[in-house]
């Protein structure tokens, strides 16, 4: 079995990825002989049975659905809306939809968009996707009509899976694009009948939330399955170099870009994350919860992926919005043993009256990422459920897991937890110096959950990469000496509104679009619910430009999360003696709800 790669440099480098034509070959050769020579010294806290290192089990995602069907064939995989999917439904639904698509003529490689919300055809079009040897293009299911269209251009999708209710969002920008082939489906197309036509009507005809749409050539998930099951499959033959997935993020520096994710980055998070985890998930048939989207990365890797692999009965939500819904699902699902959320979501099932009168007898693992946890929902869920909930960290490049809490932590501390195994972690300063225990610096991660780089983007790749290959993840921390990593502050401007990424730069070009507005500055605002809301202050060319107009503007440009939820009016903004807007003296500003803040729509 051969062993993982210790850095994400001496791996990308060693597979021909996007480091090998940016670093100098003395540098190069450096990197690699030097690779995991830094002291470690988070091992000596490591939970009794956690190795150092972790080796490789599978070549690739398909390698995984193989050896979880072997396993437990029978057992349900997959669940929504009272149907369940067996672990041989979704080898077979799967096997399907990948003889379709590899039947229209698409290559090895070539990129196809999936926007839905968590249905039972998300994890089945992931798993088709990847199974034919293409890659995954995630889309939010609420992109305006430019973010669609930015992401399909930018990633050169030649086809899309999508969900009717969004289809004609899809439908305005679908010929701007390269997009060949496009299935559509409805929400209840994998229900039993008649239940699937009852959802179906009662969604499109009765609720009308499908929008009208027309695409020439469209073809229904149904369609498509009872076709590719009358076509022949080839085996992709895919390896751990190959590419699995372009996640879009902003990165550190908030331009969308395609984070090039293999098939080894994430079998090799994935076999972290389980060395880890496995205490609580050594039962198969265990019920796991997904409130989270599929389509974010930290669910993508834990939930869809992480689930399947251990056997578990993954019970998907499709609007954790709705938290009294959530909370009879919770109720109808049974004791159930996982769940992974991000604090608003935990803090909003805290404050339903009938969350505390669940059974979580059985509950084993609460996982808590995406955004940071606060103490007092960290202690009020530890004394509702008698479960912690345990804090971990990563990012969109790094597949996404970097560290994670002991699963024996009886409270909470405010740390993020120890590197999992396999990966190495610097403190450094500005100019690149190692910084010692205890000193705050930027975070820096080497390991194979690494991205391979930006997606056609070289220059943003080297900027992202120190050197000696670790990459630099925009955010200041700081060890302690028990190797426990601490988040001090963020070193861009990054707001995180419920776990969702927004960036300035881009909520500021779409508000600039307005002929009212002279200059504008995003930045982050304390919020109760969401931890952070979008700030947003203007300085108006129109004098009788007001909050309503703009909110109006941004909704047509914008996901709902990236709205602004505070507006302010000034005639100037703080500036440095070259021009440039100081965000950080709006930071320093104490937010007053009662002064000349106008409220918009809740995140």
């Amino acid at each position: 079995m051969p062993r993982l790669a210790r850095g994400g440099a001496a791996r990308a480098l060693g597979s021909g990825g996007c480091l090998e034509t940016t670093l100098p070959k003395a540098t190069v050769a450096n990197c690699i002989d030097n690779a995991g020579s830094m002291e470690k010294i988070w091992l000596k806290s490591y939970p009794p049975g956690v190795p150092a290192e972790i080796e490789a089990t599978a070549r690739s995602i398909g390698d995984l659905l193989e050896t979880s069907v072997a396993a437990f064939g029978p057992l349900a995989a997959f669940e929504n809306m009272g149907q369940r999917l067996t672990f041989h439904d979704v080898d077979r639904l799967s096997r399907d939809l990948a003889a379709w698509l590899q039947s229209r003529g698409l290559a090895r490689g070539e990129r196809v968009a999936l926007m839905a919300p968590n249905l039972l055809q998300y994890p089945i079009a992931l798993f088709a996707v990847l199974r034919a040897g293409l890659v995954v293009v995630n889309c939010n299911p609420l992109y305006s009509p430019r973010e669609l269209e930015s992401q399909l251009c930018d990633s050169g999708a030649r086809a899309l899976i999508v969900l009717e209710n969004f289809a004609h969002v899809a439908e305005q920008v679908l010929a701007r694009t390269n997009v060949e082939h496009v299935i559509t489906t409805q929400i209840g197309d994998l229900l039993a009948f008649p239940k699937r036509v009852i959802v179906n009507t009662t969604v499109k005809r009765i609720k009308k939330m499908v929008p009208a749409w027309s695409i020439k050539g469209a073809v229904d998930f149904r369609s498509a399955l009872r076709e590719g099951a009358k076509t022949s499959f080839q085996d992709a033959e895919v390896d751990n170099d190959d590419l699995a997935f372009l996640q879009y993020t902003g990165g550190t520096t908030g331009t969308p870009k395609g984070a090039m994710l293999t098939h080894g980055n994430i079998v090799a998070n994935l076999e972290q994350c389980h060395a880890w985890l496995k205490p609580a998930m050594n039962t198969a048939g265990l019920t796991a919860i997904t409130a989270l989207p599929l389509y974010h990365i930290f669910a993508l890797t834990a939930n869809c992926l992480m689930f399947f692999k251990i056997g578990a009965r993954n019970v998907l939500i499709t609007n954790p919005r709705d938290i009294p819904a959530l909370v009879g699902e919770l109720r109808r699902a049974g004791p159930f043993a996982l769940i992974t959320g991000v604090n608003t979501l935990f803090n909003a099932l805290l404050n339903n009256p009938g969350f505390a009168a669940l059974d979580f007898s059985g509950l084993r693992l609460v996982l808590g990422g995406g955004m940071a946890i606060q103490r007092s929902v960290a202690e009020r869920w530890q004394a509702t459920t008698g479960r912690p909930l345990i804090e971990a960290y990563g990012l969109t490049e790094t597949s996404p897991g970097v560290t994670i809490n002991p699963l024996d932590a009886t409270e909470w501390t405010g740390s993020i937890g120890l590197p999992i195994p396999s990966t190495e972690i610097v403190i450094r300063d500005e100019e690149g110096h190692d910084l010692a225990v205890g000193q705050a610096g930027e975070l820096c991660v080497r390991g194979p959950q690494v991205m391979k780089g930006y997606w056609r983007q070289p220059a943003e790749t080297a900027a992202a990469f120190t050197p000696d290959g670790f990459l630099r993840t925009g955010d200041i921390a700081l060890i302690d000496t028990a190797g426990f990593v601490r988040i001090v502050d963020r070193k861009k401007d990054m707001i995180i509104v419920s776990g969702f990424n927004v960036y300035p730069n881009e909520v500021e070009e779409v508000v600039c679009m307005h002929d009212g507005v002279l200059e504008a500055a995003v930045v982050a605002a304390p919020d109760p619910v969401s931890g952070e809301a979008v700030r947003l202050v203007v300085v108006r060319r129109d004098p009788d430009l007001d909050a309503a107009a703009l909110i109006a503007h941004c909704r047509k440009h914008l996901t709902g999360y990236k709205i602004p939820r505070l507006i302010e009016f000034r005639d100037e903004l703080p500036k440095s003696n070259v021009g440039k807007i100081l965000r950080r003296e709006l930071r320093r500003e104490r937010v007053d709800p009662a002064g000349p803040l106008v409220q918009g729509p809740a995140p």
